[in-house]
């Protein structure tokens, strides 16, 4: 009898047991993602990542340029990558420097011509964000007396007017075409003058400046692609520019407008960067 008994009992904890492994496991409950709250400072780091993997992946600039983000707590310094490709950038690339071109606390190389950022923070107080880049497109307008201008609705925020730089002008014959140190920098600031946001610099590329970040990527990515329309239509015969009050109709002019964060929503998304992007543009 305690034999049939003790059968009973381990049949049925061996029925238990195959029981408990068929049961489907219960799944905890999925939790809640907590928004990380960011910093002015921090989305402005991580904008200035996103702003150079966009430049790059839509081939303003290469190997070669760099774009840069004024303090936004400090109009006196500004950030800019040390010395590295743009496609290459990230958070931990990101070098704080007064407008003299003196990093904060960082040995790392920098990029030769920084001298462009700072002086063109210290003579224009109206922008918070610059780029320097060697499209070829834009190249022959620098040499000629061809002048840049819009044609296409997209490149109107540029200006009706584009000086060109020519840094022999007052440095004469014996430079490498480079902004190597602050004066060169003034110089090229004062050519840019007080109220326009792209100066060409004779065979060596543009620098441009704009008040918001997302104006000046939207304006830079389709600067070369102006240039190169421009210089198909110069072929046929006579252009038909945009009006001063055509160019000024833009809407990246202002940065919260729907069409303007739609482009750098999806060009962030599109360079793998999109994690950076600030919570409402997400």
């Amino acid at each position: 009898m305690a034999k049939k008994a003790a059968k009973k009992t381990g049949a049925k904890k061996a029925a238990k047991k195959a029981s408990a492994k068929k049961a489907p496991a219960t799944k905890a409950a999925p939790r809640k993602k907590v928004a990380k709250l960011v910093s002015k400072l921090e989305q402005a780091k991580r904008d200035l990542v996103i702003a150079n993997r966009i430049l790059a992946m839509e081939h303003v600039v290469d190997a070669y340029g760099h774009v840069s983000i004024r303090h936004p707590e400090d109009a006196g310094r500004f950030f800019v990558s040390r010395s590295l490709s743009p496609e290459s950038v990230t958070l931990d690339d990101i070098v704080e420097y007064t407008l003299d071109g003196k990093a904060i606390s960082d040995t790392r190389p920098p990029y030769l011509e920084r001298f462009i950022h700072g002086a063109l923070y210290e003579k224009r107080p109206d922008i918070n964000n610059a780029i320097h880049a060697h499209a070829e497109a834009t190249l022959p307008f620098g040499l000629t007396g061809t002048p840049l201008r819009p044609v296409t609705h997209m490149s109107g925020s540029m200006g009706t007017e584009v000086p060109v730089w020519d840094i022999a002008d007052k440095f004469g014959n014996g430079t490498n075409l480079l902004v190597t140190n602050r004066e060169q920098g003034l110089d090229l600031a004062a050519k840019l003058g007080p109220t326009n946001k792209v100066v060409l610099m004779r065979g060596h590329g543009f620098s441009a400046v704009h008040p918001h970040l997302i104006g000046l990527i939207t304006m830079s990515v389709y600067l070369p692609a102006n240039a190169r329309v421009l210089l198909e239509s110069l072929r046929l015969g006579d252009v038909r520019y945009m009006s001063d009050e055509e160019a000024a109709a833009r809407f990246d002019n202002d940065p919260m407008a729907p069409a303007a964060r739609r482009g750098w929503r999806m060009w962030a998304k599109k360079a793998g960067v999109g994690d950076l992007l600030a919570d409402w543009d997400r």
